[in-house]
């Protein structure tokens, strides 16, 4: 576990954050450009000082204390990349994942580094990039031998710093893919900083808001988003919620698949590359769901699910309301306008039918849970040969034992 009080005073700006972070899984700061996310990160991972408080992990104290303990940035142990993959350019793509590897001075280590290697490079698909120099690369690609670079290290965290950033759509959805795959895979928590509600959905298992210097709250992310008051800092657009469900079965003739989300209850959506039992989270929007007080005859609407409604939020000066509707013993947002809510006589405690289209959900609001990843896989044998085809090099063997010079460390 990661167990901080970060306090430090920036020019103007005062950081002040609290923040227990658990032993595994993906834990997400969230918050606008400027809120301080940046910052937190940099205090973590040793390249600035805190004025007050302490930053402990696994019950080590790497930063302040009762003896103001300094840990420098090289002893503690952690992965971190940044918006920036940072590859060392005269490097291929195998000795850049190879520099942060411990030295290996004897044959057994020497095979254990190329074990691990193989297990890294088949994890993140960069079989065919071992050959590659950094220039060659795409930013996805890049963004991914970074991730491998500081995993080899063997790191007790990892620290993503908007990873994304910069990235197109398709290639921004390839990484989210790896990184929820990653987490399901190794066993240390990793802190993922963004300012990208889409990406939480993707990856985070806990979210933690960062406003003006401070984290104002923190949870499981199915909670913190299904939060009303929480609405202006995950914001209105994108708001939504994170159902827990399974794959049922697929209809090949008409390309659907059905969802089980408990209880009984089911949906439909467009069908998914994902096998039968499957487990996954579900992303639901507010937006697209709609309310009806009883179930309506002839409509386009392929789901409708009994709910009952929890809560509700309306605010002058908006057209819009926020409820919270249960359904199957989960929290789902929906968002209504106001005059609709009175004239259907909305109020907490009653039962209603959450209508819910098939077209509006679609494979990337579906994310799995299960070790096999969808992410794509290697060809078998692929990594290994690859990791043995450039081990059998004498140049680069010795990037196995030791850790290659750099010409400017400070940009590793």
């Amino acid at each position: 576990m990661l167990d901080f009080h970060l306090n430090r005073l920036q020019g103007t700006f005062q950081l002040d954050a609290t923040l227990k972070v658990p032993a595994r899984g993906v834990t997400a700061l969230f918050g606008r450009s400027g809120s301080g996310k940046t910052s937190i990160l940099r205090l973590i991972a040793g390249l600035e000082r805190l004025d007050h408080g302490h930053l402990r992990l696994a019950g080590e104290c790497l930063a302040g204390g009762e003896d103001n303990v300094f840990v420098p940035a090289h002893r503690r142990q952690l992965g971190v990349v940044f918006q920036e993959p940072r590859l060392f350019p005269h490097y291929t793509v195998r000795g850049n994942l190879c520099y942060g590897m411990p030295r290996a001075l004897t044959p057994g280590k020497r095979q254990e580094n190329r074990n691990r290697l193989h297990e890294m490079v088949a994890l993140l698909g960069i079989e065919d990039l071992l050959a590659r120099m950094p220039g060659q690369l795409s930013g996805g690609e890049a963004r991914r031998v970074a991730i491998g670079r500081a995993l080899l290290s063997r790191p007790r965290m990892l620290l993503l710093d908007e990873p994304l950033t910069g990235l197109d759509g398709a290639r921004k959805q390839e990484l989210l893919q790896y990184i929820s795959r990653l987490a399901r895979e190794i066993e240390i928590p990793i802190l993922f900083v963004s300012h990208d509600t889409r990406e939480l959905f993707a990856v985070a298992d806990r979210l933690a808001l960062v406003d003006n210097g401070r984290i104002t709250a923190s949870g499981e992310i199915g909670d913190m988003l299904s939060r009303l008051d929480l609405a202006p800092q995950t914001g209105r657009y994108e708001a939504g919620s994170l159902l827990s469900a399974e794959v049922l079965s697929h209809d090949d003739d008409w390309q659907l698949t059905r969802l089980g989300l408990g209880a009984g209850l089911s949906l439909q959506l467009a069908r998914l590359a994902m096998p039968v039992g499957r487990r996954v989270r579900l992303r639901l929007r507010a937006r697209d769901i709609s309310i009806a007080l009883k179930t309506p005859e002839h409509t386009s609407l392929r789901n409708v699910l009994p709910a009952v409604i929890h809560e509700i939020e309306t605010e002058r000066g908006h057209a819009s309301a926020e409820l919270v509707l249960g359904i199957a013993g989960q929290r789902v947002r929906a968002r209504v306008d106001r005059l609709v809510c009175q004239e259907l006589g909305l109020k907490v405690g009653l039962g209603v039918k959450a209508l819910i289209s098939s077209v509006a959900l679609s494979g990337p609001d579906v994310i799995s849970l299960d070790a096999s990843a969808d992410a794509p896989e290697p060809s078998s044998g692929s990594a290994a040969q690859a990791v043995s085809n450039t081990a059998s090099d004498s140049s680069t063997d010795s990037s196995l034992t030791a850790k290659p010079s750099a010409p400017d460390t400070k940009n590793r």
